[in-house]
């Protein structure tokens, strides 16, 4: 999937991929685990074996977080300037409508259209930390894209080392327009990475 799109890889839940069939496209698929924060009553202990599990299994990264930060708050950059080497993959609805600065606060729930006047925090994030992934699996990372094609394909052009595209969320049957970026915008394939090797945290922006 993630061969046809030229997408620097793609992110895999541990709960719904296996680690056989994780293995079978190793150079493909990043698997990720996350713990439920409700098991920390039973002790560091046992969430400590929970954990270890998920990584014999293959586990790479860690998430999906959803910690209700907003993008500006001062402490989120903290955490990436202190982590330089877990990389954060930031998706989703509260992430993509910060591609333009004037975010109101009912695009964070929707898929804001119109052109990209004036460049917004993820530009900034993604240009200061080079540890921020945006996973455009969503459909809020496709409409970031494709809201404005100018700046889509400016955003493509200088950042696709820091895009992935993300198992978060898919069924049978489901459109997945991502398929045509290379139809969409003009970019070379050779230009798009394999996948992050070092620890991962996925959290919705």
């Amino acid at each position: 999937m993630t061969a046809e799109l030229g997408l620097s890889g793609a992110i895999a839940g541990c709960v719904s991929l296996s680690s056989v069939e994780v293995a079978a496209h190793s150079d493909r698929l990043v698997p990720f685990c996350s713990i439920d924060p409700r098991t920390l009553v039973y002790g560091d202990e046992i969430v400590a074996e929970v954990l270890e599990g998920y990584l014999e299994r293959g586990a790479r990264g860690f998430g999906e977080l959803k910690v209700g930060m907003a993008i500006d708050d001062e402490r989120l950059e903290g955490v990436l300037a202190s982590y330089p080497e877990v990389d954060f993959v930031a998706h989703a609805h509260g992430w993509w409508p910060h591609m333009a600065a004037d975010v109101e606060s009912g695009d964070l729930g929707g898929l804001p259209e119109g052109s990209v006047d004036a460049r917004g925090r993820v530009w900034d994030l993604v240009a200061e930390y080079d540890n921020v992934y945006g996973d455009l699996s969503t459909r809020a990372g496709w409409n970031a894209l494709t809201r404005d094609l100018g700046v889509g394909q400016t955003f493509l052009g200088t950042h696709h080392e820091q895009l992935v595209f993300g198992t978060d969320y898919h069924y049978p049957g489901q459109e997945v327009p991502q398929f045509e970026l290379f139809e969409r915008f003009d970019l070379e394939r050779e230009a798009w990475p394999d996948p992050p090797d070092g620890p991962t945290t996925f959290f919705d922006g």
